[in-house]
């Protein structure tokens, strides 16, 4: 007796059991990525928090000192610190499980570019945070001080500090990702390198308006995070013209226009 064929559902049981479980395996090597760092850095976690703060501690006004005015603060804070550096020194490790995953289902030339594009992302996310910390820290912390009122006592508390400065990290390390966004709208066809060109004006309005609204009210750090946006806009456009070349320029290389001339 032939057997009987299986119905729809019993034929994409197994494929849709196996993408879950990829995708389980994927998730606990993200996580267990996550954990070891976390375990590795909690016993240095003064230590780290000492060196993120360095920049702030610094520029502090003389007979001025940093002060922790919640009862689990001196514990807490820098415990929230190592577990989100955890994080961000894992960001290799999760894109690449992401990837992992995804690859398989796309075509070659996506996999052939989407590599580069990831390690580039990477790439941009690390350097904006070095950028935040070398150059935009000590600018931001020498300004803060110089406009407290007559009267006040600058006093930073560590944690509403360290929430800030985590704020900064991560609006850095995304604004250094512009290009990236770039690449992928032109490549996707959502945009053309003309229109962004056409509309670089509205983008860099939208750069200083973005930077208003993740960085703190002061002028420094706004236009710290603006302006390397717009530059890392026009990198972008640079990169996204390599890629996907106008219809223009198309016209006019040598193989297009012999065969005009064969057509002629």
């Amino acid at each position: 007796m032939s057997e009987k064929p299986k119905n729809q559902y019993e034929q994409t049981e197994m494929p849709l059991l196996s993408h879950l479980v990829e995708l389980r395996t994927r998730l606990i090597k993200a996580v267990l990525a996550v954990v070891i760092l976390f375990i590795s850095l909690i016993a240095f976690a003064n230590e780290v928090y000492l060196i993120l703060v360095n920049p702030l501690m610094e520029k502090l006004p003389e007979n001025s000192e940093m002060v922790a005015t919640g009862l689990i603060d001196p514990f807490f804070t820098p415990f929230k610190l190592v577990l989100i550096l955890s994080f961000f020194l894992a960001v290799p490790i999760i894109l690449h499980q992401i990837w992992s995953y995804i690859a398989p289902g796309l075509y070659t030339k996506e996999r052939k570019l989407g590599g580069p594009i990831l390690a580039s992302s990477i790439v941009l996310f690390y350097s904006g945070m070095v950028f935040c910390y070398f150059a935009v820290f000590p600018l931001m912390f020498q300004f803060f001080p110089s406009v407290v009122p007559e009267g006040i006592r600058y006093i930073p508390d560590m944690t509403n500090s360290l929430n800030i400065m985590i704020k900064l990290f991560f609006a850095f390390g995304i604004a250094f990702e512009v290009p990236i966004f770039t690449m992928v709208a032109v490549w996707s066809g959502a945009t053309t390198v003309e229109k962004l060109k056409q509309n670089r004006s509205y983008v860099i309005v939208g750069a200083f308006a973005i930077a208003m609204l993740l960085t703190p009210p002061d002028m420094i750090s706004q236009t710290l995070l603006a302006i390397p946006m717009w530059l890392l806009f026009e990198l972008g456009l640079l990169f996204a013209k390599w890629l996907h070349p106008d219809k223009s320029e198309q016209k006019n290389t040598p193989d297009n226009a012999a065969q005009s001339a064969v057509g002629k």
